[in-house]
């Protein structure tokens, strides 16, 4: 596999799982600070960053599959993980398999999804025969800027993604995990964090304030303080 990563310091090992279009290098004060206690590895998910790009449309569970053989390569076991957002997602349906990960902190950790308005259904009802006559116009205009960003095994991938709920996989959780989320997260709000934090036993849910969904960027010394305590 083409795996594009990074590692600093010694010690127990530390992998940080990156966002949805974002690299490693978005943990950058993460990486500085942690890295004097632990071995920290840092990696582009496939189809990110400088790592290889995607043949076929991947969901959570090939992510998945994907980073045990990046570990496997990288001789990475047990260790310790801070996942954002995707990368939560893909270090929820690791951790619902077994023991992956010794410790887990999860910040602004998608994979909840939220219960279908009816303005949701119609728009999606609209979308999907607008693009049976003029699929250019339907992408351009019900599609997230996100979403138009995307190759179109991205976008295959990225439907898979967002339209799995992950509340069963976080039942089956049995390792610590501290749920870390900014309370002015709109991407994934505390409505999400506090289901997660339900699902997995003796959890535990920590709000940082004045933060976004990057809360690990918005107040780093804070995240990082929260994290090492937890870790430790």
């Amino acid at each position: 596999m083409k795996l594009s990563y990074l590692q600093k310091g010694c010690g127990k090992d530390l992998l940080m799982l990156h966002g949805y279009l974002a690299t490693k290098e978005s943990f950058y004060p993460q990486i500085e600070y942690f890295s004097r206690f632990y071995r920290v590895t840092a990696l582009d998910f496939l189809g990110f960053g400088n790592s290889g790009e995607l043949t076929e449309p991947y969901s959570v569970s090939d992510y998945a599959d994907w980073l045990c053989a990046a570990l496997t390569k990288l001789q990475i076991q047990s260790p310790y993980v801070i996942a954002h957002s995707f990368g939560g997602r893909v270090a929820v349906k690791c951790l619902s398999r077994g023991n992956l990960f010794e410790r887990a902190v999860l910040t602004g950790c998608a994979g909840i999804v939220p219960k279908r308005t009816l303005r949701y259904k119609l728009r999606v009802k609209t979308y999907r025969l607008v693009k049976k006559f003029a699929p250019r116009y339907a992408e351009k205009k019900f599609g997230s800027s996100e979403y138009r960003s995307l190759s179109p095994v991205m976008r295959e991938s990225y439907k898979k993604i967002v339209n799995e709920d992950l509340r069963e996989d976080a039942k089956k959780i049995q390792v610590p995990v501290l749920f870390l989320y900014g309370d002015r997260d709109t991407e994934t709000p505390l409505s999400s964090a506090r289901v997660y934090h339900a699902c997995v036993k003796d959890s535990r849910l920590r709000v940082l304030e004045n933060c976004g969904h990057f809360a690990h960027l918005d107040n780093a010394l804070a995240f990082n303080l929260a994290a090492e305590e937890f870790f430790k």
